[in-house]
């Protein structure tokens, strides 16, 4: 993904949670803001409390970050920001149910206006 299509500033993770635009589900927990810009921006929170390995944490980012590359093309998710978080540690079969998750929620949170 392109360095401007990251959310990478505290102040940002911020406005997002401020924003109150949310849904949980089993697995995570998905923000959203509209942000005029044009184009969609992604911002991952996966800590060390919910999942101690460095190479599993790394893991559900990949799978998070590759769900919404092939998500980004849709028309409402194009001017959003979306911060996802893990709510819980995963199993390892729980991979593909944590791709159709969040590809849920989305759909569900694409209704957030200002």
């Amino acid at each position: 993904m392109p360095k401007h299509c990251k959310l990478q500033k505290a102040s940002e993770f911020a406005a997002i949670i401020n924003f109150k635009c949310q849904i949980s589900g089993d697995l995570i927990q998905i923000y959203a803001k509209p942000n005029g810009l044009g184009y969609a921006r992604l911002g991952l929170i996966v800590s060390k409390k919910i999942e101690r390995r460095a190479t599993r944490r790394n893991r559900i980012k990949r799978i998070l970050r590759e769900t919404f590359r092939r998500k980004r093309g849709g028309d409402k998710i194009k001017e959003m920001d979306w911060l996802i978080r893990l709510r819980r540690p995963m199993i390892k079969d729980e991979s593909k149910g944590l791709s159709a998750e969040m590809q849920l929620i989305m759909l569900e949170l694409q209704q957030c206006q200002d």
